[in-house]
């Protein structure tokens, strides 16, 4: 039985759909390698938005040249969005490569490796325009207590910074119902946490003429039982209406936490990027989002660097950043991208000075997280407990997992032999923070643990074999049989 191993890059769209590549795979009888084992088949499911990614693309195919030269029948497939970008040049910097997929044909990758096998040559298949809905697919979920579903695919905007809407093409939305039945379905698998996912995730409804169907969407969300966490990335500014707001506030299991990108706090930046709104209007949807749910934990995405930025125009994102009070940011040095309109733009800002606005950037940003999260002090709070959050845990002999704000939480582990000994990802425990730090927080202290489907059904999958073929994409007629109850969740 052959054997299959996917690497992802980028960002979260990305890591779905290498849930899917996965799902397609074990469909067509394929088996994921164990980790260290060298797999027969290997994907690069890639991203185009770094400057550095066309050199870690080559640098990785590198590295496999000489074991596929050593290993015969082993197939070397590369697809997302630097695929769709790069198309034949790939093959012809890199001609051990096997297969290259495009963003709008996921579903294409295992006909292109039998293809590549039978003829002994490259396969290259890249659409222009989406041939099947990804969430249709088969999917292999990477976890049994949390899920992304897709909202939408692709994006309208012209940012001239993104290359991705080239890429990923106009925005495709799918249809309500499609989705919670996606959602139902998945609960019912033992998922107590979806995060609905688009690239611009509210202006979901655009393609069908409802303004408010995201708010819509959410509420929905609310009247599935058994769905304990909602949450959304990545909203647009421009699109940030206040129906959206006050679902957010009035549905149940919509999470306290907003990720709504800045990029900069200058308008005259913000009209260079092509950015539809201005510092003016962010700072008022921070407000609002602040007025109606108090509690909530704002993070961002920040680029410094952008062509004619000057100094003044840098103070002003200081600026917003001061007055926003984010939790937690993500901030970029502006890369230059060809193919978008920013690469061509003048006044390209000296790196030396990218560097120096970036280290002043960073430096507030976690200031300013630090000084929220020692606010956290204190408070008991409900954490969901996760697989992989903390690469820490076996030394200091704590668990991890996710507030519903989003924070990420370090706990004591309960002792061995307590009635709360066995905690499992899915569960939910809770905790007082008693320490706080820029990026976590810290509960050093008595743990109350509450089973959940969601811990059933992890304990399920990592007790009993993966079957081929596994997990559902977009579901068909109903909903599946619940689990059995458990013994004794850019």
């Amino acid at each position: 039985m052959r054997t299959y191993e996917v690497r992802t890059y980028g960002c979260q769209m990305n890591v779905h759909d290498s849930e899917r590549l996965s799902g397609l795979l074990e469909h067509a009888g394929y088996v994921r390698a164990s980790e260290g084992e060298d797999a027969d088949v290997v994907v690069l499911n890639t991203c185009a938005v770094r400057e550095n990614a066309d050199n870690k693309l080559y640098g990785n195919l590198g590295h496999l040249a000489p074991k596929k030269a050593a290993r015969p029948g082993m197939q070397i497939a590369v697809g997302g969005c630097l695929a769709q970008k790069d198309r034949a040049t790939i093959t012809e910097k890199a001609p051990w490569v096997d297969v290259v997929f495009g963003t709008h044909n996921l579903g294409s990758l295992p006909a292109l490796l039998e293809r590549a096998r039978v003829n002994d040559e490259a396969q290259v298949e890249i659409l222009e325009s989406l041939e099947v809905f990804p969430s249709t697919l088969p999917t292999r979920r990477e976890s049994a207590y949390a899920a992304w579903v897709s909202v939408s695919v692709g994006c309208n905007n012209t940012c001239t910074f993104c290359i991705v809407p080239s890429l990923r093409g106009k925005e495709k939305d799918r249809r309500p119902g499609e989705i919670l039945s996606e959602i139902e379905a998945l609960v019912a698998e033992g998922v107590s946490e979806i995060t609905l996912l688009g690239q611009n995730v509210n202006a979901y409804g655009v393609e069908f003429g409802d303004r408010q169907a995201f708010s819509r969407l959410l509420r929905a969300c609310g009247d599935v039982d058994g769905l304990e966490r909602v949450r959304f990335t990545s909203p647009h500014p421009a699109e940030f209406t206040d129906d959206v707001i006050a679902a957010m506030a009035e549905t149940h299991n919509v999470m306290p936490s907003l990720h709504m990108p800045l990029q900069s706090g200058s308008d005259r930046v913000l009209r260079a990027m092509r950015r539809s709104y201005r510092q003016e209007k962010y700072l008022g949807i921070i407000d609002r989002v602040r007025a109606a749910i108090p509690d909530a934990a704002i993070t961002t995405d920040i680029i410094v660097g952008f062509p004619g930025e000057t100094e003044d125009d840098f103070l002003q994102t200081l600026a917003v950043v001061e007055q926003a009070r984010f939790s937690g940011a993500f901030t970029f040095q502006y890369s230059k991208r060809p193919g978008t309109p920013a690469a061509t733009l003048p006044d390209q800002v000296d790196p030396a000075t990218v560097a120096d606005r970036y280290e002043r950037l960073v430096a507030l940003v976690n200031d300013i997280a630090w000084e929220e999260n020692k606010l956290q002090v204190g408070r008991r709070l409900d954490v969901m407990v996760a697989e992989g959050e903390g690469r820490k845990d076996a030394v200091t002999h704590r668990l991890s997992g996710r507030a519903p704000d989003n924070r990420l939480v370090h706990f004591t582990a309960p002792s061995r032999g307590s009635a709360t000994a066995e905690v499992r990802p899915g569960d939910v425990a809770t905790v007082e923070v008693t320490y706080a730090a820029p990026h976590h927080l810290v509960a050093d202290g008595p743990v109350v643990v509450r089973r959940t489907r969601s811990g059933d059904a992890w304990e399920a999958r990592t007790r009993e074999p993966a079957p081929a073929g596994v997990v559902l994409g977009m579901p068909a007629v109903g909903v599946p049989a619940p689990l059995a109850d458990a013994p004794s969740c850019r």
